[in-house]
């Protein structure tokens, strides 16, 4: 073993924490410290993530230490191209470890199960201390999550985002809620109006540093799923903080009305598209959360989309992030509702009649992007009506969207949007008929199948997939408070009825081509 005591201290960055506030980088001396940045294949490649996403984050991990360098900080940056592949971030840390014999670690805990399994044996595996810090970049702690779930069958985000505003003080008159509701979901519902349309959200053309990863991608990743035909993600900090303004100057008034609103073609509308910026580390949250308050206090924003906005960063993000935590590893295999059936080929090609599916995944294809709604009520909704197998669309939910990581993506969509963990997190399965999806959108009116007709060969497929799941899990929903009485519906019908809906789901089914092996994972 190598003599390390003089040794500097190695401070390995991941490729979403791109902020100089991180925890390893607070306090550090740059004359002592190297940090150390990776793109490496295995990272690139464990899912066959979007061509954007890898572009996305490599471009801002390569500005991100630009920006260090600039400042002074010695950075070991480690490019994937077309003559060094690197494997893993294991295998570089100990690249690192060889060359500057470093006295100590110091890495913030990844977002990541599978990562916080190899980060755990670096202690075993390096000649120098290694020292995991908590990601303080969250409102919550993990023990805080922890206690407040003991003893609970239900871990209900509503109840921890209370928490999470007296904690803050967000939107708080000393201890109530401002305008005396915790939550103005039931204002956020309205429908999309005839030509709704919003202001188009800054993009951001290519620079040299970008065009140069997209080149790279284009060679080392033509496989992937997706378009780079159009990038246009900010991937500096000064280019997230110019889509912030942007959106608390033009789009957080009507956000929270329309944002369950779908649009054929309007990939954007009210949303504020920050999440990618968020989740590599180039936003603050929190600062966020406190800029959208005072469009509240300064009258520029009304209240139900300031707390709509607020509910998704301090409440849903805090809340997916520790749940993760709380429910892993048996989240990955979650699968209280038996599915098994593989993954339509359609959502690779997007080439279906059904004119929403069509559209939400030419927007994921062409942005790598969808606003919640396509992804929970057209995307999910369909995987959980024909019971496609939680692995098989947790990988692609992964792949498909630039602001993906498994802490995030893997609640959401196994038990938010399939209910695969028995009910911790949902309190019903978000199962619905065409008749929402033409309700909260225009997709219905360009439809090749009829929305209005229930049964048949021209019915809208959902009809049919609703009352198949419906029947197909009575056993395990109808005593279900908040979806129970469906039953009673199902059971005035008559016999021929209730077989027709059956019958017509069935041959729906019978012709989904499954995708093709290896989309996903090598």
């Amino acid at each position: 073993m190598a003599d390390i005591t003089g040794g500097p201290i190695l401070v390995p960055i991941l490729g979403d924490q791109l902020t100089r506030e991180l925890a390893s980088l607070r306090g550090r001396s740059k004359d002592d410290t190297v940090v150390l940045m990776m793109e490496v294949w295995d990272e690139a490649t464990y899912v066959r993530h979007h061509k954007q996403k890898i572009v996305l984050v490599f471009s801002a991990m390569r500005h991100f230490a630009a920006e260090l360098r600039d400042a002074g900080w010695s950075v070991d940056y480690v490019r994937l191209d077309a003559e060094y592949n690197a494997g893993s971030l294991t295998g570089e840390v100990a690249r690192a470890v060889e060359e500057y014999s470093p006295r100590a670690i110091h890495v913030v805990e990844p977002g990541e199960w599978r990562l916080r399994e190899d980060f755990d044996r670096w202690a075993d595996k390096f000649p120098c201390e290694v020292h995991i810090l908590p990601d303080d970049r969250f409102v919550s702690t993990q023990a805080e999550f922890d206690d407040w779930a003991e003893g609970r069958k239900e871990l209900r985000m509503e109840y921890f985002y209370r928490e999470m505003r007296r904690k803050t003080g967000l939107l708080m008159n000393g201890n109530d809620p401002e305008g005396g509701e915790w939550n103005y979901d039931s204002e956020n519902r309205k429908p999309p109006k005839e030509g709704l349309s919003a202001p188009e959200r800054p993009k951001f053309e290519p620079d040299e540093i970008t065009r140069e990863v997209i080149a790279l991608v284009e060679e080392r990743f033509a496989d992937h799923f997706g378009s780079l035909e159009r990038f246009e993600w900010p991937v500096t900090r000064e280019e997230a903080e110019e889509a912030a303004d942007a959106f608390f100057a033009e789009r957080i008034e009507c956000f929270g009305p329309y944002q369950d609103a779908m649009v054929a073609g309007e990939d954007d509308l009210f949303h504020s598209m920050l999440s990618t910026s968020i989740n590599l580390g180039l936003l603050d949250p929190l600062e966020l959360c406190r800029r959208a308050e005072k469009a509240y206090r300064d009258g520029r924003a009304p209240l139900n989309s300031v707390e709509g906005f607020i509910r998704q960063i301090i409440g849903w993000r805090e809340y997916v992030r520790r749940f993760y935590w709380h429910q892993m590893p048996q989240l990955q295999s979650a699968n209280d509702l038996g599915a098994s059936r593989s993954l339509p080929e359609f959502y690779w090609t997007g080439e279906t009649d059904m004119a929403c599916l069509a559209d939400c995944i030419r927007s994921t294809r062409d942005n790598a992007h969808a606003h919640h709604i396509q992804r929970l009520m057209v995307l999910g909704n369909f995987a959980l009506l024909a019971g496609i197998d939680p692995q098989e669309v947790q990988d692609w939910f992964l792949i498909v969207y630039a602001d993906a990581y498994e802490w995030v993506e893997l609640p959401n969509v196994a038990a938010m949007i399939l209910y695969a963990d028995g009910g911790k997190l949902a309190s019903k399965p978000y199962a619905a008929s065409g008749n929402y999806i033409n309700k909260m959108s225009n997709y219905c009116s360009g439809c090749r199948y009829s929305v209005s007709k229930k049964t048949g060969p021209d019915a809208c497929p959902f009809n049919p997939l609703y009352w198949h799941f419906m029947d197909r899990h009575r056993e395990r929903l109808e005593r279900n408070a908040r979806i129970g009485r469906v039953y009673s519906t199902w059971d005035r019908m008559d016999a021929e009825k209730r077989r027709e809906y059956l019958d017509s789901a069935e041959a729906f089914l019978a012709n989904l081509s499954a995708a093709k092996k290896g989309w996903a994972r090598a």
